[in-house]
């Protein structure tokens, strides 16, 4: 008889612990920085910055150490986490930002993510998710591509890809409709106060009116990108610091209290266990811009060094994610859409042609190897591929580097020369990636069709 009891209790601890490690249906939070600095919060070790909320979401999950972006530069690298795909497999390799134009020979409003791509929020609504985005789109500014036809029931924010963090009235005036703030389809009317509260915001208000079902919310600041503006309460904090470093302190902390609005939110309402909270940023740090600080990585925005492309990362989950731990493998914004797919219920196996992984098995121990052993980055005729702990840039105008990261984070040793047969073979990688990849999507068809033959005319003559 006692060995049935013993059996019983044995079968009841396992099946409850089961349903710990396969939760269905959880609420579903995304919170994205942007042009944070890797070293620039103080759950990444800045002694400088105030990141208070944000510390504590870290000591309340898991901080991960080598988590990665797809791309350099905000669109792109939206665009992979959006689809768990590679960007670069459907054209979308370089940023859609006005001032291209004369480049590309497209105009601003043709580049976008395109429609045929499914999005996180696409994916989610099949489950039954109310989805919503509240923020930074800059995933193309026809209608076509707006985030309500991609999958959010709805949308608070802007389009492109900066934009003032105050409302533009008649004193403060813009021309450019994708920096206007939309409610859906329509000019919401500027609202009053700091752009990062209004965002968060509007994100706790959904959270509240959505309790009582599956939600997925995309809370996109443009925190800390330029333009460099703060409220003067926030600059007071930081009287030791001047400059650029003085103004993006304070930004920092807005978006830090910004994103304690919807953690206490969630709190509030009871919903921790039941919510599965991320926080990350789109690139690494544009140092030269903002005056972010990415230490110990060399680089920044914009090119495929570890500052450029290796970003803060978060997961809290509480019950599933053990507390104030520390994942050290490679990780990828591609693994945030089937990851939440599993989060939400779904079957892994049911999802087709994605770069990302759910990594869940691996957070809670089910796998002790890598989620991935090869990572890609590509713009244009720059690459990056890391193989293990081995990565390789490609240059257009110089010899490629080689980096062991274990050993020089900071990729400051360039081993090139002493393993020549190692450069032969990640290259090799690459090259076999790069003949997967689609040409880039508004790269040259009317330049070739237009410029290109205005110049041959030219030599003709």
């Amino acid at each position: 008889m006692k060995a049935i009891y013993l059996s019983l209790i044995l079968f009841a601890l396992f099946t409850l612990a089961g349903q710990a490690q396969s939760p269905q249906q959880a609420n579903i939070i995304l919170i994205i920085a942007d042009d944070a600095g890797y070293a620039d919060f103080g759950f990444q070790g800045s002694n400088e910055f105030k990141t208070p909320h944000l510390d504590r979401l870290a000591s309340q999950g898991m901080r991960f150490s080598q988590a990665y972006v797809t791309a350099a530069v905000c669109g792109p690298s939206r665009a992979g986490l959006l689809t768990g795909r590679y960007q670069q497999r459907f054209g979308f390799e370089e940023n859609n930002v006005p001032g291209y134009m004369d480049h590309y020979g497209l105009d601003d409003d043709e580049m976008g993510l395109p429609p045929e791509e499914k999005t996180i929020a696409e994916y989610l609504k099949q489950l039954g998710y109310q989805t919503a985005l509240f923020g930074k789109w800059h995933q193309g500014n026809a209608d076509r591509f707006h985030p309500l036809k991609q999958g959010f029931d709805e949308f608070l924010g802007f389009r492109g890809g900066a934009r003032s963090y105050f409302p533009f009235n008649q004193a403060h005036p813009t021309n450019q409709h994708e920096r206007l703030l939309e409610s859906g389809f329509r000019n919401f009317g500027e609202v009053e106060g700091y752009l990062a509260y209004t965002l968060a915001n509007a994100a706790a208000d959904f959270v509240e009116r959505h309790q009582d079902t599956s939600f997925f919310v995309m809370l996109s600041f443009n925190s800390v990108h330029t333009p460099m503006e703060v409220e003067k309460k926030e600059l007071g904090q930081f009287p030791e610091l001047e400059g650029k470093r003085k103004k993006l302190a304070a930004m920092t902390v807005a978006m830090d209290k910004a994103c304690g609005t919807l953690l206490q939110k969630i709190e509030a309402l009871g919903l921790e266990q039941k919510t599965l909270i991320v926080f990350t940023n789109d690139n690494g740090g544009p140092s030269d811009t903002n005056g972010s600080n990415n230490f110990p990585l060399s680089g920044t925005k914009a090119n495929h060094l570890e500052g450029g492309i290796r970003v803060p990362f978060l997961m809290k989950w509480e019950g599933v994610i053990p507390a104030a731990s520390l994942y050290e493998f490679p990780v990828s914004t591609l693994d945030l859409l089937p990851s939440f797919w599993y989060a939400a219920g779904g079957d892994p196996s049911q999802l087709k042609d994605l770069d990302g992984i759910n990594l869940f098995p691996y957070l809670q121990g089910k796998q002790s190897d890598r989620p991935h052993e090869r990572l890609f980055w590509k713009k244009e005729s720059r690459a990056a591929v890391r193989d293990g702990d081995w990565k390789l840039l490609r240059f257009p105008d110089r010899p490629a580097e080689l980096y062991y990261l274990p050993n020089d984070i900071s990729e400051s040793n360039n081993l090139a020369d002493e393993y020549p047969a190692k450069v032969k073979t990640l290259y090799k990688l690459l090259f076999e990636w790069e003949l997967t990849l689609a040409r880039p999507r508004w790269q040259l068809k009317r330049q070739y069709e237009g410029k290109a033959m205005k110049r041959m005319d030219q030599y003709r003559q």
